[in-house]
């Protein structure tokens, strides 16, 4: 897959029913998710290497500028050795068809995808502002009013996840972006995965899996109906409501499985009230999980205030806008040394078990 423009600003109309904007967007995600076209063997020769800003088990992500148009964009390094090592192929390959098709104001898209002698790459738009959990751990805590703002961005995320048939699976602070405007985007979609029906596999974040995982159940979406009550309590309480036992891991299970926790006597009653019916281990009694479906969320008395087209078309000023002094800023991700360069592969590595990438 070559160079690719950036996807124009998604404008909703009031005026057409929401849910035929997502049949819409529905049948585009089908469409490009179809299709998978192998991406060149030229590595990052299109762009200039700025600064890495993260790194991981399986690589790096570095601020790249596009040549010939001098745009800044995030490139996400993998390495070909560690994802077969870790057997992560299957999840790698998905996670590139996803970010392929999506086309969400809420979620990263992919701008173009390389490979060279020993690594891929994932070229994905620029989010300035840094990842939710940094600016959380800075405020601690956020108002209810903030975190609503935030909250109705990752509903409409998972609505449209859940609308294209994917389960998203690893919702947390850490895969949540700032962008420059003090909007959000969903991103690292590794486990996101599409199921028409059921799946059992076993895969998420301690803190924020929900108890039919834990107990190895087939799942559907209200797994991430489950981690949106854990992103909203942490959001506007500080920590996740397991997280007092996240030292001993199979206490923590059991737990979550029981569904125990103790509610902060500082939340709203309608706070309360959603994450009661989020964090509800009876699949029949779960908010997203209801005949109501997603509605019982979004018309839940604790979003009243959100006018959600506004929200959709990012017309509604962000509560904190990031500040920058240029497109370039890095001021807003942590600083990492940067190391000598490796010498690259003078042939093509594990060729055949990345053709398709």
């Amino acid at each position: 897959m070559g160079r690719q423009s950036q996807v124009e600003q998604q404008y909703f109309s009031p005026k057409v029913e929401y849910v035929l904007i997502l049949d819409k967007l529905r049948d585009e995600f089908n469409k490009k998710y179809a299709k998978n076209v192998p991406s060149p063997s030229t590595g990052l020769d299109n762009y200039v290497v700025k600064i890495t800003l993260g790194a991981g088990s399986f690589g790096k992500v570095q601020l790249v500028m596009d040549k010939e148009t001098k745009i800044y964009y995030a490139s996400k390094q993998l390495s070909k050795d560690q994802i077969l090592k870790t057997k992560q192929v299957g999840h790698l390959m998905s996670e590139k068809r996803v970010l392929t098709a999506m086309h969400f104001p809420f979620t990263l898209n992919l701008i173009a995808s390389f490979k060279d002698f020993d690594s891929l790459y994932l070229i994905l738009p620029f989010c300035a502002g840094g990842e939710l959990f940094t600016y959380h751990r800075k405020m601690r805590k956020f108002s209810e009013k903030q975190a609503r703002f935030y909250a109705a961005q990752v509903f409409l995320a998972l609505e449209y996840l859940h609308h294209c048939s994917l389960l998203y699976r690893d919702l947390k602070p850490e895969n949540i972006c700032i962008d420059r405007t003090g909007y959000l985007k969903v991103t690292d979609f590794g486990f996101a995965k599409k199921v028409e029906t059921r799946t059992m596999t076993l895969c998420g974040t301690p803190e924020y899996l929900p108890p039919e995982i834990i107990q190895s159940k087939p799942y559907g979406t209200s797994v991430d109906w489950w981690a949106f009550g854990v992103l909203i309590f942490e959001l506007v309480n500080g920590n996740s409501p397991f997280a007092a036992h996240n030292r001993d891991v199979m206490v923590m299970y059991n737990k979550i499985c029981e569904a125990e926790y103790k509610m902060p006597s500082s939340f709203s009653s309608s706070l309360r009230h959603l994450i009661d019916h989020l964090l509800q281990v009876d699949l029949s009694k779960r908010y997203g999980n209801l005949i109501g479906g997603n509605r019982d969320i979004k018309e839940h008395e604790w979003f009243k205030e959100i006018d959600w087209i506004p929200i959709l078309n990012q017309t509604i000023q962000a509560p904190y806008v990031p500040s920058l002094v240029g497109p370039d800023d890095t001021s807003h991700f942590d600083k990492h040394t940067e190391g000598k360069p490796k010498p690259k592969a003078k042939t093509m590595r594990h060729e055949e078990a990345f053709a398709d990438f």
